[in-house]
């Protein structure tokens, strides 16, 4: 089989060698799992792209898609890769404002929506779009709703079919260097800027990573991610479709675990806060198991932490320790694979870094996580651990055909056949961020060790200087301390101040049921329960303890409570759950600055 040089390659092969073998999606439907084989996506996905030309769409037109996963989603994403329309990735959680920004610089022709939400945001802002003229419904809205649906858009374009007898050739002939998709930013530091991505720029990514991750037909993959984030539709869409894996689309975030039973996944592809939480539940409810089950557990955690150290570091593994190992694991680890379905061979790790301890926790546990790095103006893929040669603090190796060096301020720096054209519209921004001999300057700090491993230390941007000139890099200490079950979020303050602080979100579950323990007084709300003062103080005692071997620079001299996590919603994280650090600081401008009070 010749590599795909595009997407719309990509998918025909895929169509071609899986035809109706096996499902390439499923999703719940009436309580049941639904398969949609290849031939049946190829059938919907052509029908869609025939009933948008017949709306008059044309080659090189925008089309937005506003929706959660589902497999609209991706049935409207090959129609346009297929025809040559370039569709724009909206996440279904940002606000009407957000949405209108994007589609009209983006100068969106048409959108896809999934139901009734989606459509009220582009009502609240229909006046403002300018260049909006089709609005498609995935769900049946009613026949007052003013959209076409998904259903009626296909029978269009069935209906069209004669008239579009080269529909397959025209597809199979767009080159690598058309434009796929705008992937607006997150936004952490301004306008989200939009990422302009080749077809070419995901089939070389989609190869390359696939030398490094063994995914084949056998796999199940259970889709969570947005596919609107491009780690997502790389990893969890175009290279799942290539190895001719199924993709399952869950649920939701909070129907994950009885997902994952029914699903019983063989790979899941996240980002670093959803094994956070993970990890949290099981330290949760450890401590809430009696004392003989709390210490089981962590003489478990401690045995095959050590066992998992020597055995990555292929170094020998005492016959007693492997003894221990093997009890650990039949005692605590067997019941955590359990809860994944029994299946799971991988976990993929991506879009922030993940935390060392949880990493080693789970490969102890048999669920290695393959941490990798990327971003999206790099479609996304830069680096990745290979399985059999995990190195934990490390996003892995370059994939193939990708170049990684450190500039001399310590920016990592990227090149290769997955960089982006440059920023829609913003010359400026493009020139700042891809200079003339193709180097994308990535804005995060890093350092390459004597194998290649490269190992993020922080974005640039985030680097605090506190006012006696002492650096500190607040994402490890971060992450450090997420990795307590009694922490929901935190973030460092102390740029230009005189020493760092930090700002705390207590897990209200975890303290709750500490408070509750010790027969304290845990009903009321959270802002009550985190203001007695001994849950204040065993959370303080937390971060002190996680954080004990920092330097005394580092150290955050005090910790500061507040009542309500980080949310997408209120501004404060992006859609991909990265912190916003000058929002956090905005809205808590009066907590920090009476922190920074003399005494």
């Amino acid at each position: 089989m010749n590599t795909p040089q595009t997407i719309s390659q990509l998918f025909f092969n895929a169509v071609d060698r899986f035809g109706t073998k096996r499902a390439a999606l499923r999703h719940k439907q009436a309580g049941q799992w639904t398969d949609i084989t290849h031939q049946e996506l190829a059938r919907s996905v052509q029908h869609t792209a025939l009933g948008l030309r017949e709306l008059g769409i044309n080659r090189g037109d925008r089309v937005a898609i506003l929706s959660e996963n589902r497999p609209e989603w991706a049935i409207a994403d090959l129609a346009c890769l297929t025809s040559g329309f370039v569709d724009v990735a909206i996440y279904a959680t940002l606000t009407a404002s957000q949405i209108s920004y994007i589609l009209n610089d983006s100068r969106a022709t048409a959108v896809f929506l999934s139901d009734r939400k989606q459509l009220d945001k582009i009502e609240d802002i229909r006046n403002e779009l300018t260049h909006l003229r089709h609005l498609i419904a995935f769900d049946d809205l009613g026949d007052d709703a003013p959209v076409t649906t998904l259903a009626q858009l296909k029978q269009r374009g069935a209906t069209a079919e004669p008239k579009h007898p080269m529909y397959r050739d025209d597809a199979l002939s767009l080159q690598p260097d058309t434009l796929a998709t705008l992937i607006y930013t997150s936004g952490t530091t301004g306008d989200p800027k939009g990422v302009m991505l080749t077809q070419g720029n995901f089939a070389s990514n989609v190869s390359s990573a696939l030398k490094i991750l063994t995914i084949g037909p056998d796999d199940s993959c259970l889709s969570l991610l947005p596919l609107s984030h491009a780690f997502e539709r790389t990893c969890g869409f175009y290279a799942t479709l290539q190895a001719g894996a199924t993709i399952n689309y869950a649920e939701s975030i909070d129907q994950l675990r009885a997902n994952m039973l029914e699903v019983r996944p063989t790979i899941l592809i996240s980002v670093p806060r959803l094994y956070e939480k993970i990890f949290s539940r099981i330290i949760e409810r450890a401590l809430s198991g009696g004392a003989i089950r709390k210490r089981m557990f962590f003489w478990a955690k401690r045995v095959a932490e050590r066992w998992t150290d020597l055995r990555l570091s292929r170094k020998p593994i005492p016959s007693t320790l492997a003894t221990k190992r093997a009890i650990a694991d039949r005692l605590v680890f067997r019941k955590v694979r359990a809860e994944t379905g029994g299946r799971l061979r991988f976990f993929v790790s991506g879009g922030a870094p993940l935390a060392p301890d949880i990493a080693r926790f789970f490969h102890a546990a048999g669920l290695p996580i393959l941490e990798g790095y990327g971003l999206t103006e790099t479609s996304p893929v830069l680096t990745v651990n290979p399985y059999e040669a995990i190195r934990i603090g490390t996003v892995g190796r370059p994939i193939p055909g990708t170049e990684i060096r450190i500039a001399e301020d310590g920016e990592v720096l990227a090149r290769g056949p997955g960089i982006m054209t440059g920023y829609y519209n913003k010359p400026d921004a493009t020139a700042q961020a891809l200079d003339p001999d193709g180097w994308f300057h990535t804005g995060d700090i890093g350092e390459i060790d004597p194998e290649g491993y490269l190992k993020i230390t922080d974005r640039k941007k985030d680097i605090i200087v506190t006012a006696g000139g002492k650096k500190i890099a607040p994402q490890p200490i971060e992450n450090r301390l997420e990795s307590s079950p009694f922490v929901a979020n935190a973030v460092m303050i102390g740029d230009k101040r005189k020493y760092a602080i930090v700002l705390v979100v207590p897990d209200i579950r975890a303290c709750r049921q500490w408070a509750g323990e010790r027969r304290l007084t845990a009903t009321g709300s959270a802002a009550e329960l985190i203001a007695l003062p001994e849950v204040a103080a065993k959370v303080e005692r937390e971060v002190m303890v996680l954080l004990r071997d920092l330097a005394r620079f580092e150290m955050p001299k005090k910790v500061i409570l507040l009542p309500e996590e980080f949310t997408v919603e209120n501004g404060e994280l992006t859609p991909t759950l990265k912190v916003k650090r000058h929002v956090i600081e905005a809205h808590y401008r009066e907590l920090i600055d009476a922190a920074y009070e003399p005494d």
